[in-house]
């Protein structure tokens, strides 16, 4: 069975790496975009080096999204001795994950919007539906975690658990120290 978990864990781990790598040729992308926005010597229009700025900031955008998506299955699914089939577990890494959705999906809405008012404001409704769909899977969480309250209580050794193995993975990450 050890050797099944450590086939398992190498698989996060080749995920983990491929994720960073995303983020980062992203990050490459990102930067390329913002300086052809802001060239000094470049002959863009105004509009189009807003246009360039703005999908640099889309493309850090879903670069963050990466990143936080690794470091998510770095903590929760290798560094955490408990597996994903507790039902604490799989509330507490669904919430993290809508979270790097929903912040996403709204910043691309505010790009969006900003990109389509000024290009095609007859695409405006489009941008907003992006809108609606990040409100929507807001709402959603919101639910899902009130209705979850309560199935957490009814398994405190579970979340003394995760609790427990949260002050650990912070002292070895040396996350929330000053």
């Amino acid at each position: 069975m050890k050797a099944v978990h450590g086939i398992f864990i190498a698989g996060y781990g080749v995920i983990i790496v491929l994720f960073v790598a995303c983020a980062m040729a992203l990050i490459v992308f990102a930067s390329m975009e913002l300086w052809h926005g802001i060239a000094p010597g470049g002959a863009l229009p105004i509009k189009g080096r807003f246009n360039a700025i703005l999908e640099s900031i889309g493309l850090l955008t879903i670069a963050v999204a990466a990143l936080e998506l690794g470091q998510t299955i770095l903590e929760e699914e290798v560094q955490r001795s408990a597996h994903l089939s507790a039902p604490t577990r799989v509330r507490r890494f669904l919430s993290r994950f809508m979270i790097v959705v929903v912040v996403s999906l709204a910043i691309e809405c505010l790009i969006s919007v900003f990109q389509v008012a000024h290009e095609d404001p007859a695409k405006l409704p489009h941008a907003a539906a992006i809108g609606v769909a990040a409100g929507v899977m807001l709402a959603a969480w919101g639910v899902f975690v009130k209705l979850n309250t309560a199935a957490e209580r009814l398994e405190p050794a579970a979340m003394e658990q995760v609790q427990d193995e949260d002050e650990q993975v912070e002292r070895q990450t040396g996350a929330g120290t000053p």
